[in-house]
């Protein structure tokens, strides 16, 4: 992948080398449009009453979220394999300006299909960023360094969880609701503007390749239909309702479907060299599950600090904090850790185990802890997961050739945010079989009366449960050495 090559098909003499400077400049640039689409997942929700308000149809506000989430995550392995054939610097360009005609179309809606349609271009955008900036930081650093770059990336992620309702808030109470999209505007032409000239100096594939549209149809229909049912269910429909089932039969259909097609196309969309790999298939699956406890959990700290310790509904979102921070730590001292250690994989099992520990008490001791206790304790189980992520994408990356990365990491991408939505489904179904009730309705529940502290225990139980079968995974993922240096070592070849 040294090579450029011409349209005839020619190679060409590969790009000058980047520099030290210009590689941070392209990092700091790709990572500011993460944050751009990690924000709008967050920065709407407080806005929500406001633009329900103004735009009517109140309804439908939960699809403003829906739809963004449906096609962030559905086109995360696509954007992989785009940027594999035409390269980094078109895919990017290609996903921030999608990224930012949906924008463009929010923040112009009269009304909520229009505002709903612009959420499911934004996502098509979005989508691309989260993946992309991982490629990207993939063709610059070498894997035994690349781990360090984890951390900046949790990072991005607590700066948008934090600052985005923040912003949401203040936006839709004291300005407008439309600045929300507004922003993304001159944000998006910063990152243009910082990133096009040394992103011209990445090289170009060095062979000819082709999409599998027909693949490519089937993931996105079947990642969908799936999100469809793991939204609505519990909530719009009850889990054994026929709306319910049938979106997972529709949806087991298209990925048994998506599965025929990967073994008989010419060109699959996902490599299975790829996906047969035990290095990938174990750390792919198993920061699935990290990301469903992480997310699941923090969808209910709120709820519990608001029953348990008599905390508003406001106070109750900075008690996320220490999840949110101890995430960022862990990253840090996992992504320093790394180029130093020898088995390093024992880094991805100490924090597993860590995590199990922590929830392990906050099960025993549910509705039992005082405030201080309760932040310490997911402040570790925080710190535990953090760990992981660095070790994952290292590990996968590590695995592949540099023709593959693109792929690989879009399939990491896809396979976490896809985690994060199971887990809320799956807690959301534990808490509505126990006497608590939905998200969106804690503040009255909270209002009422203490809820029952059995029904939390259960909820840690659960993460507990899905960091131990993470902790099999990382077990059972090979460790291989790392490579120094992304372009003078030859490819792993796959087991």
């Amino acid at each position: 992948m040294n090579d450029a090559h011409h349209p005839n098909g020619a190679a060409a003499v590969a790009p000058p080398a980047l520099s030290e400077r210009e590689k941070n400049v392209i990092i700091a640039g790709v990572l500011l449009s993460m944050l751009l689409a990690a924000l709008d997942q967050t920065i709407v929700a407080p806005a929500m009453p406001t633009i329900g308000h103004a735009l009517g149809h109140a309804d439908y506000l939960p699809w403003i979220v829906t739809g963004y989430l449906l096609t962030a995550t559905a086109m995360a392995p696509l954007y992989g394999k785009i940027s594999d054939i035409y390269g980094r610097r078109t895919t990017i360009f290609a996903a921030i300006a999608i990224f930012l005609v949906g924008s463009l179309i929010n923040a112009l809606a009269p009304n909520m299909p229009t505002l709903i349609a612009g959420r499911l271009v934004q996502g098509l955008g979005g989508g691309g960023l989260f993946a992309l900036t991982q490629t990207v930081i993939g063709d610059l650093v070498p894997p035994r360094e690349r781990a360090r770059y984890a951390a900046w990336i949790s990072g991005t992620w607590a700066v948008a969880s934090i600052a985005g309702p923040l912003l949401g808030g203040a936006f839709a109470e004291h300005l407008h609701w439309s600045l929300i999209f507004w922003i993304n505007i001159p944000l998006g032409f910063v990152v243009v503007a910082i990133i096009n000239r040394p992103l011209k100096k990445l090289p170009l594939p060095s062979r000819a390749h082709s999409i599998d549209a027909a693949g490519a149809a089937l993931l996105v229909a079947a990642t969908s239909v799936l999100l469809l049912a793991l939204n609505w269910g519990g909530s719009r429909y009850a889990w054994l309702s026929l709306a319910i089932l049938g979106l997972l039969a529709l949806s087991a259909l298209l990925w048994t479907a998506f599965a025929v097609r990967l073994r008989r196309a010419a060109e699959p969309l996902i490599s299975l060299e790829v996906l047969a790999d035990p290095v990938v298939r174990c750390g792919t699956l198993a920061i699935f599950l990290v990301q469903a406890a992480n997310v699941g959990l923090s969808v209910y700290i709120p709820l519990y600090v608001q029953s348990f310790h008599g905390l508003s509904a406001a106070d109750a979102g900075f008690t996320m904090v220490g999840i949110l921070m101890g995430t960022v730590f862990g990253a840090v001292a996992s992504g320093r850790t790394i180029p130093k250690a020898v088995h390093y994989k024992w880094i991805a099992l100490a924090g597993a185990l860590f995590s199990v520990l922590c929830l392990s008490i906050l099960a025993f001791f549910a509705g039992q802890t005082s405030l201080p206790v309760f932040e310490l304790l997911i402040f570790c189980v925080g710190f535990g997961t953090g760990m992981t992520f660095p070790v994952t994408t290292v590990s996968v990356q590590n695995a592949v050739d540099q023709a593959h990365l693109g792929v690989a990491t879009g399939v990491l991408t896809f396979l976490r945010s896809l985690g994060g939505a199971l887990g809320v489904a799956i807690l959301g179904a534990i808490a509505l079989g126990n006497g608590l009730p939905l998200v969106g309705e804690a503040v009255e529940a909270s209002e009422t009366g203490s809820l029952p502290a059995t029904a939390f225990t259960y909820i840690f139980v659960a993460c507990a449960s899905s960091m131990a079968l993470s902790l099999v995974l990382f077990h059972l993922m090979p460790e291989r050495p790392l490579r120094g240096s992304v372009r003078d070592e030859p490819p792993v070849s796959m087991e």
